[in-house]
């Protein structure tokens, strides 16, 4: 049996992905293979391919960061998993989902209430898992608390808006004008940065305060800005580099500046905490985390709590568009793709 799979043949733009067909493996020792139904088209992709992602692979490689879809066939040694045929699962695989079939560890598949959009559920994977463990297990808010987001009409941002308004947080979101109708659909109170001063808009709207919380995928350079919006004793959550990755800089460096300032920032008299979220190592780190928030995600949105912004449902042969409108920042709220239609 044949399956498709997207390959990076070479670092480089979007055209350096192609489509190809391979034998179907059966999965080894300890893997499921999973036919996949969505894949997540993030930011971490585009890097991935780009070859501007730390500890990222090299070529040939498939991408794709985050995957649903149903258990095709159990390898040996997986009885202990629970795991059955045919069952919705989801996994954060790094790369590898932008592809019809996957084997997979078994312990890394989180089963899936039945029934879910698979579009929808693959948010949950990767961008709502990352800012429900940025606001609850990094930054520790509490209802009635503000938090700003920059890049509020993204998939990321867009899960900060959502989970916000369902945790009673009074949200900010910095975004191009175009998108805030959708900024203020999801509850917050839309800024312009491209043309406003964001921690001036921040000081009026909060009396001078400043919000509990920031959130900003930008780097190190802008993180400067975050930290003047931000309370005495508030944090400031890191967690992207993406102005020194369009810019080609050294994302090394980058992320070592903002550790850097970060430190410096936590200090008297400044007294602002400040850190620094990756997804990936801390699901390594704390496995129990990943499920454990990852289930409860699927099941608000098994209850219809969520409602997760789907930009587009494309199939494998709009990949190289699908990170077109990624690196130009040109949608709002999420891209999946749909291997198996």
């Amino acid at each position: 049996m044949k399956y498709r799979r997207v390959v990076v043949e070479r670092f480089g733009g979007p055209e350096v992905m192609r489509i190809v067909e391979d034998d179907l493996l059966a999965p080894g020792d300890g893997q499921a293979r999973v036919k996949i139904l969505a894949a997540d088209v993030s930011f971490s992709d585009v890097n991935l391919r780009r070859g501007r992602y730390p500890g990222g692979p090299q070529p040939p490689f498939t991408p794709g960061y985050a995957m649903v879809g149903v258990v095709d066939q159990l390898g040996s040694g997986t009885a202990a998993s629970g795991l059955a045929i045919g069952q919705p699962v989801a996994a954060l695989t790094f790369y590898g989902s932008y592809s019809q079939y996957l084997n997979v560890p078994a312990q890394h598949l989180v089963p899936m209430p039945a029934d879910l959009d698979p579009a929808e559920a693959v948010c949950l994977t990767l961008n709502y898992v990352a800012a429900y463990q940025m606001l609850h297990r990094v930054a520790h808010v509490a209802r009635g608390e503000s938090i700003l987001v920059y890049g509020a009409a993204g998939g990321v941002g867009t899960a900060f808006l959502e989970l916000g308004r369902l945790a009673g947080l009074v949200t900010y979101g910095a975004a191009s004008k175009a998108k805030h109708d959708l900024v203020t659909s999801l509850g917050a109170m839309p800024i312009d940065y491209q043309s406003e001063d964001v921690a001036a808009r921040i000081a009026t709207a909060t009396l001078g305060r400043g919000v509990d919380a920031v959130f900003d995928p930008i780097g190190a350079a802008h993180l400067r800005q975050s930290v003047k919006a931000v309370r005495r004793n508030g944090t400031v959550v890191g967690y992207g580099f993406y102005a020194t990755a369009n810019q080609g800089g050294a994302i090394i460096m980058d992320v070592l500046e903002q550790y850097l300032w970060m430190a410096l920032w936590s200090l008297p008299p400044n007294r602002k905490r400040a850190t620094f979220y990756d997804v990936r190592p801390l699901a390594r780190k704390r496995p129990e985390w990943f499920r454990e928030d990852l289930t409860a995600l699927l099941n608000l949105l098994a209850a219809g709590k969520l409602h997760p912004v789907i930009a587009a449902r494309l199939p494998l042969e709009e990949v190289v568009h699908a990170h077109q409108q990624v690196e130009h920042a040109e949608i709002q709220g999420k891209l999946t793709l749909i291997p198996n239609p």
